[in-house]
């Protein structure tokens, strides 16, 4: 029963959508377990680009079932918009299976996300401003509204109704709004129940009936470590479990049937919203990162803050996901560079640190200490094997992969579907 958890190490953005892809022909079952329309995955299919947010990207692989999982939050229109585009492309989607638990972003979730966070002024998180966040909260305060609710119109009625009695609350005597009217909201969910229904499915007897028969099943997080609300660095997280332990969470699959955890690394280090990030860079170095690796969000649009590998973050992703391998991406990005600096310590008051500092205080006050390595100015995007990349190259691979703790078994060497290195098989 191979199953395998595949997700970022660092701050989101990491390439995902490549290293799903790539492991899509090999396996049965690819699942979103967390997360919303918030992620986003660009993958290369020949000369075909693709944008997915919310769908698994193992919907472009043929053969493939692709999952999204209890633990997700899904915007029907969102979804609907992803669906028809990839429709109009030629694309099957008839596959797609979605759990029945899984809770809907509803119209009054969208507007309070918005307006919580211009409430915030300088204070702000840096939400997409999508709805997820409060979607999970309602989730948690048990008002949320479930795929499932969509097919009895009183149960929807009445939690629609409980939900809104405290949001319009907020919305008129708060921040000045009008108060939104539950019928219209009951009326608009309404029209999605038939269109979905065809995808809706008890994804949790599905996917534990799959390992059982020996299929592989692949979970894919969205956003990175670093964002989980748990281990990220709070309050400039995402509002779910992106790490390993929200497969099981999120998918209704137990911790024994996982048998690999991937983490996806690239070659230096990006993060968007706000939030502390030791390494980023403001100078030329970090526009170039910028502007070579295409760093604007996939589902934002907004340029990635960009800054040098960050070994430390790399040995915490380690640690808290049980990483069995990386997937180093976009090291195509740093060639040219003559020297390239690698952050492998903190400074915090005076004092070397190694590890990720558990304070918050800590963690905005870390400066980072830098090891420098050597660069190369040869063209790596034709490199088939690791003996093809130039030794400077292989030296900076083989130094990242002992400052973070575990193998580096797969190189992304440029963004094209075929443009990846495989030193050790993930199945």
């Amino acid at each position: 029963m191979p199953a395998l958890v595949l997700l970022g190490a660092q701050w989101g953005d990491e390439g995902k959508g490549k290293a799903t892809d790539l492991l899509g022909g090999s396996v049965d079952y690819v699942v979103r377990y967390q997360g919303g329309n918030n992620a986003g995955h660009t993958v290369v299919v020949g000369d075909q680009k693709y944008a997915l947010h919310l769908l698994p990207s193992g919907i472009l692989s043929p053969g493939c079932t692709p999952v999204i999982g209890n633990g997700v939050v899904v915007d029907p229109s969102v979804l609907f918009s992803e669906l028809n585009g990839l429709n109009e492309r030629g694309v099957d989607t008839s596959k797609l299976l979605i759990s029945g638990n899984a809770h809907i972003i509803t119209p009054y979730n969208v507007t309070v996300d918005k307006v919580t966070e211009r409430f915030l002024g300088k204070r702000k998180i840096g939400t997409t401003g999508r709805g997820i966040g409060p979607t999970y909260a309602d989730k948690i305060n048990r008002v949320g509204i479930r795929v499932q609710d969509l097919y009895d119109e009183s149960i929807l009625m009445q939690k629609v109704e409980a939900a809104l009695d405290g949001k319009n609350q907020l919305l008129t005597k708060v921040f000045n709004r009008r108060a939104i009217e539950s019928g219209q909201v009951v009326e608009e969910l309404l029209t999605y129940a038939e269109k979905l229904r065809p995808y809706v499915a008890d994804t949790v007897l599905v996917l534990n009936k799959a390992l059982d028969d020996d299929k592989v099943v692949l979970f894919e997080g969205g956003q990175g470590t670093l964002l989980d609300i748990d281990h990220g660095t709070y309050p400039f997280v995402t509002s779910s479990n992106p790490t390993a332990g929200g497969a099981c969470t999120g998918a209704g699959v137990g911790p024994t049937k996982i048998s690999r955890v991937i983490g996806i690394l690239k070659a230096y280090t990006t993060r968007v919203g706000a939030g502390p990030f030791p390494t980023e860079l403001f100078d030329e170095d970090g526009e170039a990162l910028r502007r070579i690796g295409h760093e604007r969000g996939v589902t934002t649009g907004r340029d990635r803050r960009c800054g040098w590998f960050d070994a430390v973050i790399a040995r915490y992703a380690t640690r808290v996901n049980g990483l069995t391998d990386f997937f180093l991406t976009k090291l195509d990005v740093l060639t040219g560079w003559e020297e390239i600096p690698v952050c492998v310590a903190y400074e915090i008051d005076g004092k070397r640190v190694e590890e990720l500092p558990y304070s918050q205080t800590d963690f905005h006050h870390a400066k980072p200490v830098y090891e420098t390595l050597p660069g190369w100015s040869e063209d790596i995007t034709k490199a088939k094997t690791f003996a093809d990349l130039p030794k400077n190259a292989q030296d900076y691979v083989k130094a990242l992969e002992e400052m973070s703790g575990a193998p580096i078994s797969a190189i992304g060497v440029g963004p094209g579907r075929d443009e990846t290195i495989q030193i050790n098989s993930f199945i």
